[in-house]
């Protein structure tokens, strides 16, 4: 019978989770999709760098999306439970509440490993090929494309201007071209249409222009010499491109081996107090699964005779809170205000104890743990439902004695 209990468990949490997790994720990658493609568009790069950019910021928002993920997907579960009445028929039947536990803790112990390869390997490289993709845009190694209408520097005195661009960029019109030379020699040109070539010296592109007119100055003052063209070659030399930084110059981009590392060889005290603060806080975000269970089945539990979500409503408020006060214990550890230990085992301990204290609360015979703050939600809830009838019955009255006058 237990057998069978924990598979109707284990289906009743596996839905919302992966439910809960790709939604959450997708709610916090919209928010960055928008500046992205802003940056892209600005830097002119290709828009499909966008996707890749937003695959390497992905292990960064399931680092917290995976504990709302597993804590949602535990606590809708239990709730649909309770609010069916088959949990009260489970404990009628001697299964415990720590009996129940059993399968959230198997999704538990999973997702804190797939979070602590996330945190500790996946997320730093991810985050260092994020940084070189930024750095590609704005020094144009992704082929940053030429803002139509607007003059571009290409380098060695170079200056392109682009009427009209089709066929993603491999069929241009309306082309200015203004080549000047170190002694003092300016060529320019217009021409209806080009596009640009490979060569066989990668340093060269080859710029082919058709149907213009090129203008020749061999020194200034000297007259120039105008002729009309049907096809005439420029080779273009490319710019140098700096190479990008090795990986691990910063915290976020050390994994938990490097950082490690950091803390018992480094001599300077600021370094190892900075890889010390991201070593814990990492170490927290793995472990802090394993008090959700405690935090989840109390929350899912709605007083006798109450629909109230509130229970999912304060779970993610505790959960969120946790994240930003060890973000911020990591910043300050990092400056040397608060010790980089305290910083996250403090607060961690906090939450432990919260938890754990709920969950004793819901154990013991009719217990509530959010009975009271349901009340208090239930009476605030109904004196803004009365304020805002009256409000309204105010202004039809208003509005009637207008009408009426």
């Amino acid at each position: 019978m237990t057998k069978r209990i924990d598979r109707y468990l284990f289906g009743l949490i596996i839905v919302p989770l992966f439910g809960t997790l790709v939604v959450a994720a997708m709610l916090l990658v919209l928010d960055r999709m928008l500046r992205l493609f802003d940056f892209v568009i600005n830097e002119g790069g290709p828009v499909s760098v966008v996707w890749r950019m937003l695959g390497n910021l992905l292990p960064e928002y399931l680092s917290l999306g995976i504990p709302i993920g597993v804590m949602l997907g535990i606590l809708l579960a239990f709730r649909r439970l309770a609010m069916s009445s088959e949990l009260d028929t489970l404990l009628a039947v001697g299964v415990s509440y720590k009996r129940l536990l059993r399968v959230p803790f198997v999704f538990a112990t999973v997702f804190a490993v797939v979070n602590f390869g996330i945190v500790g390997w996946l997320q730093p490289v991810t985050r260092y090929a994020y940084e070189n993709l930024r750095f590609e845009l704005r020094s144009g190694a992704l082929g940053a494309s030429i803002k139509v209408g607007e003059f571009a520097n290409l380098g060695g005195g170079l200056t392109l201007r682009v009427e009209e661009s089709r066929n993603q960029g491999a069929d241009l019109r309306g082309l200015f071209v203004r080549a000047a030379g170190k002694d003092g020699q300016i060529v320019a040109a217009t021409a209806a249409r080009g596009t640009f070539l490979a060569t066989d010296d990668p340093e060269y592109i080859l710029l082919r222009l058709r149907d213009g007119t090129l203008v020749h100055s061999p020194k200034p003052g000297a007259t120039p010499r105008v002729l009309a063209f049907a096809q005439h070659d420029l080779p273009i030399r490319l710019p140098e491109m700096a190479t990008f930084r090795k990986r691990g110059e910063g915290n976020l981009e050390a994994t938990l081996p490097e950082l490690l590392h950091t803390m018992v060889t480094a001599t300077d005290a600021t370094e190892q107090r900075s890889a010390s603060a991201s070593f814990n806080r990492r170490i927290v975000q793995c472990v802090i699964m394993f008090l959700l269970p405690f935090l989840a089945l109390p929350m899912a539990v709605p007083p006798k005779r109450s629909t109230s979500a509130l229970g999912v409503f304060l779970s993610i408020i505790a959960l969120v809170t946790f994240h930003k006060f060890t973000e911020y214990g990591e910043r300050m550890g990092t400056l040397g205000r608060i010790d980089p230990v305290l910083a996250q085992w403090v607060p961690f301990a906090l939450f432990l104890g919260m938890a754990l204290w709920l969950f004793r609360v819901l154990e013991r015979p009719g217990g509530q743990p959010i009975g009271a703050l349901d009340r208090w939600f239930g009476k605030i809830t109904g004196f803004l439902s009365g304020l805002a009838g009256k409000l309204v019955r105010r202004q039809n009255w208003a509005d009637d004695v207008l009408s009426a006058g």
